[in-house]
């Protein structure tokens, strides 16, 4: 239902080849709601993922132009020794360390950063932290008051371990300097605190006389800040995640909680349908499923309404022979005449017969559903189902029966898809019906015509009876149940008024249709009956 109205409202210069890619593009999977949902949700996604690849890649970026700027000053700091004469070749290269002191306490004192110079055997000779006038510690905490317990002490275990390793990492990095190879490191300090450093051997000419280290230590502070610019990333992901869920609750929770509340109503207040127009008008699967539960809510109450008439017209039915009976009854008894008794009697059989047949009519439309839908369809072949009816009946004729003849023109093959068991009660209730109206002499004929093997054209099986014909008026009613208008001079009885219903029930479940029609001659005379069956054809066998 869906589709056609999303068919309806498309744009009139679209052609039909465009619409079913247009519906692709916008429903994700067949389902409109679906793709909602998985863009909001993928999108909190991105926005987080590309806010973390982004910090990450600043954070390598961000870590390397450290060490970048770190090793720029290290170089300029080992030329200007140098140039200073701190480091001299004669009579052998050797490093000044009173004088690399004095320079680095006089002239590098960068704030944030750590300059340390090390001799050709790796000792330390100078350090910026010990000349510089700095007090190093952090500022003792407000007093408490009086009573206050006070926190047990440091572990001093941990902190001893903390500074071995930071010895130790510090100790490779001099070392490897000290061969020669500049060095460039991310690792921890003595408090623990992650630092960039590099090392840089100071040369004369190709002789290292001592190593030159710079630390920065705001590593941390650098990353802490780039925490909080993710903030606003994971808050951007977690509102689209909220909108997500909004959305999911307005547009998916709540209608089908409407939807359960209308449906618990039917069953309360017992009504027959559900009605639910602002969710009808939807283009999704909630508007999908509204639709589905209203169409299904009038099927039903169409068929109830359909049992109860069926229930009313059967009252009513049975009620007629059975009120000729108990009259028929109650007058024997006061009849002495045996011809008058003898035709009370012919009343009496003929009731019962027609009750007979009236409740066994009855039995099969009640159970006729059932079997439609029990078995599965088949291929079935016409021509063949319909040479065996015409061989019961001609098996199984009484003396002033209309005999059937079969004619069989289907160049294209008879075959249809259905049930053999329903199709030949079609037939069977078609021939019954001929029979009933035919004259003493006359004949039923039945024609299986297909023009060709085009799988448009239908198998068409038509009757033909030579009876009083059907009036023009009723040609559409005598497929109604219990239609029981029949012509001057046929016999009152005979028929249920159920045949042709559960023909026209039968031949719609398997997707075809049937009509009647009255012949005639060139003069505009009615010479019999007609009704034409027409099926879809397949051309699979079972």
């Amino acid at each position: 239902m869906a589709s056609a109205i999303d068919t309806a409202r498309a744009d009139p210069s679209e052609t039909s080849e465009d619409r079913p890619l247009r519906r692709r593009l916008i429903r994700f999977g067949g389902s409109r709601l679906g793709g909602l949902i998985f863009a909001l949700n993928l999108l909190s996604l991105l926005i987080l993922l590309g806010g973390a690849l982004a910090l990450n890649e600043w954070n390598r970026g961000l870590v390397q132009a450290r060490q970048e700027s770190l090793r720029v000053q290290a170089e300029l700091l080992s030329n200007v020794l140098g140039q200073l004469g701190i480091t001299r070749g004669e009579p052998t290269p050797a490093l000044d360390p009173i004088a690399a002191s004095q320079w680095l306490r006089d002239n590098f004192i960068p704030s944030g950063q750590r300059a340390r110079l090390y001799d050709a055997d790796g000792l330390l000779v100078s350090d910026s932290f010990a000349v510089t006038d700095a007090i190093p510690g952090n500022p003792l905490p407000a007093a408490r008051p009086a009573g206050t317990p006070i926190a047990p002490p440091g572990n001093a275990e941990a902190e001893r371990e903390t500074l071995d390793q930071a010895n130790e990492a510090l100790g490779a990095e001099i070392e490897a300097a000290l061969l020669g190879i500049p060095q460039a490191t991310v690792r921890r300090s003595e408090t623990g605190d992650r630092v960039v450093s590099v090392s840089l051997p100071i040369r004369h000419v190709q002789q290292v006389l001592g190593v030159l280290t710079l630390e920065a230590g705001d590593v941390d502070q650098i990353l802490s800040a780039q925490r909080r610019a993710l903030l606003p990333f994971a808050l951007v992901a977690l509102a689209v995640n909220l909108l997500a869920s909004l959305l999911l609750h307005l547009f998916v929770a709540r209608p089908v909680m409407r939807l359960s509340a209308a449906a618990d109503q039917v069953k309360l207040q017992r009504a027959r349908a559900i009605s639910l127009p602002d969710l009808e008008e939807r283009k999704d699967e909630i508007g999908d499923l509204a639709r589905s539960l209203e169409s299904m809510t009038e099927t039903l109450s169409a068929r109830m309404d359909a049992i109860e008439r069926f229930a009313a017209d059967v009252a009513h039915e049975i009620k007629n022979p059975l009120t000729s009976i108990r009259s028929a009854l109650e007058t024997l008894d006061l009849v002495r005449d045996p011809a008058q008794r003898e035709r009370l009697t012919r009343v009496l059989q003929q009731d019962v017969r027609r009750l007979d047949r009236l409740i066994t009519d009855i039995s099969n439309a009640s159970r006729l559903d059932a079997e439609l839908s029990r078995e599965r369809p088949r291929s079935v072949d016409l021509a063949v189902l319909l040479s065996d009816i015409a061989g019961v009946y001609d098996t199984t004729s009484k003396p002033g029966e209309a005999p059937v003849r079969l004619t069989i023109a289907t160049p294209g093959g008879a075959r249809v898809l259905g049930q053999d068991g329903p199709l030949g009660q079609v037939f069977r209730n078609l021939i019954d019906n001929a029979r009933s109206f035919s004259p003493d002499g006359a004949e039923v004929r039945l024609t299986v015509r297909r023009e060709d093997a085009d799988a448009e054209r239908p198998v068409r099986v038509i009757v033909d009876d030579d009876g009083p014909g059907i009036p023009a008026e009723n040609l559409e009613t005598v497929f109604q149940r219990f239609y029981t208008s029949r012509p001057r001079g046929t016999a009152f009885g005979a028929n249920s008024g159920l045949g042709l219903s559960i023909v026209r029930q039968i031949v719609e479940a398997h997707g075809g249709r049937v009509t009647a029609a009255n012949r005639t001659d060139p003069s505009g005379g009615i010479e019999g009956a007609r009704f034409e069956v027409a099926l879809p054809a397949t051309g699979r066998r079972s």
